[in-house]
């Protein structure tokens, strides 16, 4: 009888010990960050790196062929109307004049004598000693040497211009982007020897992928910023979307003007593009750190489980969080977009989504910024 009793016994010892054992003290809040939803009108936004040039860049030549004796300019001289920027060797137009002068002095001798002939026949005809058909003749020679005679001085024209062709000029004020020749090179007419942007007018240029370009057409405004003065911006008009893509990066060129442009903004800059587009739907901008990839079991019939984007929401009543699903319109930057599931006034947690449970009582955090669209 003795022997069940010795084998209760340390379980009674056992469960005594247990009952002296303290209760666990309770699970602690966990404190979470907040934003209150304000859907607000969405204004989507895109940014593009560009370079800055001139509206109108002149490529520069000479009109005649010739050996480039001197050079009076390099890349980023500055010049105005009328400055001499190259020279070719003048000796080859000096010798085409001097041939050209000739050419008109000796048919200025044809004229001369063709006059004097035809002044003389004609005396002879009134006299009866030349028939008509002798006069006529005489007259065509005369003709043609007053038409060789013009033809001459125009040749000695177009002979004094090509000499003035030898002295290559800027047609406007402007920069000097490019040098392509050197002295002692010999050009051809029509070369291009360098390039002259013309400041007064700038533009910034970028390049856009074809799926993008809806996106220009639809921009509400066109903001500009240098990186060197990220601080301010200026407005832009798109004033030319090229017409074919790039066959090498199968991009599209883009090119906006700038309006009112600072004195500081010199060609080759770099300047940050931002394109704004406001559109009639009212989003909910949040972090990134508040959306919850939430699982949800897959239904009957052995259809997998799935994952779709949700958020915490902060009961005040209870003082809980609860899951809710939503629907995400777009991401961008550091926010994501949120078209459906939410209430304006609601709080949403923004910090420490991944270690929530449902009905988990928190403790509120000073609430985060409201993200601006």
């Amino acid at each position: 009888m003795r022997k069940p009793f010795l084998i209760l016994l340390p379980l009674l010892m056992l469960g005594l010990a247990a009952c002296d054992q303290p209760a666990p003290p309770p699970e602690p809040i966990r404190p979470v960050r907040v934003t209150t939803v304000s859907p607000q009108a969405y204004e989507g936004r895109s940014t593009y790196t560009g370079e800055v040039r001139a509206r109108y860049e002149t490529n520069l030549a000479f009109r005649i062929g010739g050996k480039i004796v001197s050079r009076y300019v390099e890349i980023g001289s500055e010049v105005k109307k009328g400055a001499l920027l190259a020279r070719l060797d003048p000796e080859d137009t000096r010798l085409a004049i001097e041939n050209a002068r000739a050419q008109l002095n000796a048919a200025q001798a044809d004229h001369n004598q063709a006059q004097t002939d035809l002044a003389r026949y004609r005396k002879l005809f009134e006299t009866k000693v030349i028939s008509q058909a002798e006069i006529d003749r005489r007259t065509t020679v005369a003709d043609s040497a007053q038409a060789r005679l013009e033809s001459a001085r125009s040749q000695l024209r177009v002979m004094q211009n090509q000499q003035g062709y030898t002295e290559l000029q800027a047609d406007a004020d402007g920069v000097i982007t490019s040098i392509s020749v050197e002295a002692g090179q010999v050009v051809a007419a029509g070369q291009t020897v360098m390039r002259l942007a013309r400041p007064e007018e700038k533009e910034v240029v970028f390049s856009v992928a074809e799926n993008r370009l809806d996106e220009l057409r639809q921009a509400s405004s066109i903001r500009l910023a240098l990186w060197s003065q990220p601080e301010q911006s200026y407005a832009g008009v798109v004033r030319e979307i090229a017409p074919g893509a790039d066959p090498v990066t199968r991009t599209y060129a883009v090119k906006v003007t700038v309006q009112s442009p600072p004195p500081t903004m010199r060609l080759g800059m770099t300047s940050s593009v931002t394109i704004l587009r406001r559109g009639d739907e009212r989003m909910v901008a949040l972090p990134l750190s508040a959306l919850y990839q939430e699982q949800v079991a897959g239904q009957a019939g052995g259809q997998p489980s799935q994952i779709r984007p949700a958020v915490w929401i902060y009961d005040a009543a209870t003082e809980t969080v609860n899951l809710r699903p939503v629907q995400v319109s777009a991401y961008v930057e550091k926010y994501v977009l949120i078209n459906d599931g939410l209430k304006h006034g609601e709080k949403v947690v923004t910090a420490g989504v991944h270690k929530l449970i449902p009905n988990q009582k928190v403790r509120l955090l000073p609430e985060t910024a409201e993200a601006k669209l």
